[in-house]
């Protein structure tokens, strides 16, 4: 399995998407939520298949500025950004070949807006 998700919050979040290229998969968790503990395993194995591709997350119990700014109103939510730039709302089962696969299908449309 692959390591640990880094991290980010609201003092790190804009400065570090701001150097990222390629695309950049930021999950919102909180410590108590089951389902995160399930996806993060998942992007574990994203981040391995695909090393090219960022992948973080932000404790959105720890930040909920950065919740706010992205309209989070359930747990866990995937946010893909691609050169820096938000580029949507991802919405995949929560299996490694479906995220691979949204988010590959997601790159080939057009950025949405951030929230």
């Amino acid at each position: 399995m692959g390591s640990p998700l880094p991290k980010l919050d609201q003092f790190d979040f804009h400065a570090a998407l701001a150097d990222m290229t390629g695309p950049t998969l930021i999950m919102f968790t909180s410590p108590d939520c089951g389902s995160c503990r399930h996806l993060r395993r998942v992007l574990q194995e994203v981040n391995v298949r695909e090393p090219g591709w960022q992948v973080f997350e932000v404790d959105a119990q720890r930040d909920p500025a950065l919740a706010n700014e992205f309209e989070v109103f359930h747990l866990p939510t995937i946010f893909l950004f691609n050169n820096g730039e938000f580029h949507c709302q991802l919405e995949a089962a929560a299996g490694t070949i479906a995220i691979i696969s949204a988010t590959r299908s997601a790159l080939l449309q057009p950025a949405g807006e951030a929230p």
